[in-house]
């Protein structure tokens, strides 16, 4: 297998930026160790505890005056690209007028080429300049793109409801993950099935309905929910009027003591706190409906072009193939959804795309039944990447194939890659093969993000409990070292005391992020003492001290 050998450069330039930021409209992130299912009471107890009114709320006109000028920012972006638009085309149609006019001679073949040439050039440049009118109003994050981060996931919540109302529960199946990703990188994410990874890639993908959380390519929202929003108008709505409850019996209690005069003062200052406190609840009110109608604008007005830079391979490379569709027409879907349909073109890219991922013409005529694994995903690649994609996401494309395919596909990506220069998320079980594959690697477990490090460090200093116990699953080719292998069973309810201090995703070392409360972010940073010195050494994810070696 082909090593990744710009590990260093990618560490270097994340440990710069912090990966998680606080954003506004999100939540702060919460954990529930070893819960997957909820049900809607539990919910609202659980969310009703840890919620409380935002501390530092603007005023009412401070919070329209924003988003006026939010607002205005938008609208002279918008007139920015279409005066650019304006000028890239009338240069394409004095390209058109020039060719139409040179066509008219054929013996001029050669400078007809050259316009021609000119013409699909100016075209493609149209298209750029079309595409950035219509992102003016989308919710856009110019730092994102200024470091060179491709894609950014703040707070992504996806839950599934399962049965029907009054008894159904819901499923949190991707629970407050954030995590970026700078171009040309490649990052991992492993984690046991069922802790969300495919479903993270679905929601990037968008293939689901995010429940909460935001998702930023190349700097521009092409994703979010909204239902943290929601609950952020519903609990403010319930705290303010227990608090107007509470001084309503509180001037009953002060006012049965107290003369004519006394009861007019206490009713007066209690009726000023609690146009305090409405006036709280309506500032609340209107931001949060602000941002409600941003989410629902930037989901609806998301261009198509720009969510076609994503494209992801699937998991099983039989039924994620139509038994009933040549590979040429599999690999030209794509291709005729956005709306071009030239078979001669088509039929050429076809070529090319088979060729680059070793297969040969011949193929586009068969059917998929007609192919074994390895070749069937390399169709799946394929389908993918005529689509000219800057973010592939690969969902497990090996875990279905033998032992002897899978270093042929893992090459085929990591020459794929430099050759076209893109940026992918590798999503895996196994930690071995996305070490040598990725530049950083995250760990999910049961929906939460758990670790997340470079491929190097996250094997030379792994923290979380759990992460540990996925390096000790790793079989060794050495059958006496494998009969001592030591398997470590992670059972959160035993390693972890959430009780009373909730952990957050913290950074332990530069670009090394662990989910942690403050005992275990001190305890952690001994054993990283501890390795860096010596007295501890990793056999297998299993830790042994100097010694009793």
């Amino acid at each position: 297998m082909k090593k990744n050998n710009s590990t260093k450069d990618i560490a270097s330039a994340e440990s710069t930026d912090k990966v998680i930021e606080e954003f506004q409209e999100q939540e702060a992130p919460s954990f529930d160790a070893g819960a997957e299912k909820i049900t809607p009471e539990q919910e609202e107890k659980e969310e009703k505890e840890f919620h409380h009114l935002e501390s530092s709320v603007p005023t009412l006109e401070e919070t329209k005056a924003r988003y006026a000028e939010e607002k205005e920012i938008r609208k002279h972006r918008k007139e920015k690209a279409k005066a650019a638009l304006n000028v890239e085309k009338t240069k394409l149609n004095q390209l058109k007028a020039n060719l139409g006019k040179v066509k008219l001679d054929p013996s001029k073949k050669d400078e007809i080429d050259e316009l021609e040439k000119l013409v699909a050039a100016q075209q493609e440049i149209v298209d750029e300049k079309d595409l950035a009118v219509k992102l003016a109003h989308i919710t856009y994050k110019p730092k994102l793109a200024e470091n060179k981060t491709i894609l950014a996931v703040r707070h992504l919540r996806m839950f599934f409801r399962l049965g029907v109302w009054p008894n159904y529960v819901k499923l949190k199946a991707v629970h407050d993950v954030s995590f970026d990703i700078k171009e040309g990188e490649t990052f991992g994410i492993v984690g046991e099935s069922g802790c969300g990874k495919s479903t993270t890639g679905r929601c990037i993908m968008h293939l689901y309905d995010i429940t909460s959380g935001s998702i930023y390519f190349k700097g521009y929202r092409v994703g979010a929910g909204d239902r943290w929003n929601k609950k952020e108008i519903k609990y403010s709505n319930i705290h303010a009027n227990e608090a107007i409850a509470a001084l309503k019996k509180e001037e009953a209690t002060r006012c049965a003591s107290a003369s004519s005069a006394e009861q007019e003062k206490i009713h007066h200052e209690i009726q000023e706190k609690i146009a305090a406190i409405n006036d709280r609840r309506q500032m609340v009110l209107e931001r949060q409906k602000s941002k409600i109608k941003a989410i629902h604008y930037d989901n609806k007005h998301a261009p198509r072009a720009l969510l076609n830079e994503i494209q992801m391979i699937f998991q099983d490379p039989v039924d994620s193939l139509d038994p009933r569709m040549t590979v040429e027409d599999i690999i030209q879907e794509g291709l005729r959804i956005q709306g071009k349909h030239n078979r001669l073109e088509n039929h050429q890219k076809t070529v090319e795309i088979l060729k680059k991922v070793g297969l040969v013409p011949e193929h586009a005529s068969r059917y998929p039944h007609e192919f074994s694994g390895g070749q069937r995903q390399r169709i799946g690649i394929a389908r993918a990447l005529i689509m000219n994609p800057k973010l592939l996401i690969c969902d497990e494309p090996i875990s279905a194939l033998d032992v002897s395919i899978r270093a042929q596909i893992i090459n085929l990506l990591n020459d794929l890659k430099e050759e076209m220069g893109l940026t992918m998320i590798f999503i895996a079980h196994d930690l071995s093969t996305v070490k040598y594959f990725c530049n950083r690697i995250a760990v999910m477990y049961f929906g939460n993000m758990v670790e997340l490090a470079t491929s190097e460090e996250l094997f030379r200093h792994p923290l979380h409990p759990y992460t540990k116990s996925l390096l000790s699953a790793i079989p060794q080719p050495n059958p006496f070292s494998e009969k001592r292998r030591q398997r470590i069973v992670y059972r959160p309810d035993e390693v972890h005391d959430y009780s009373t201090d909730k952990p957050s995703f913290r950074e332990i070392l530069p670009g090394h992020f662990v989910l942690c409360n403050d005992k275990e972010e001190a305890q952690y940073k001994k054993e990283i003492e501890a390795l860096d010195k010596g007295d501890i050494v990793l056999r297998g994810g299993v830790e042994v001290r100097k010694d009793e070696q």
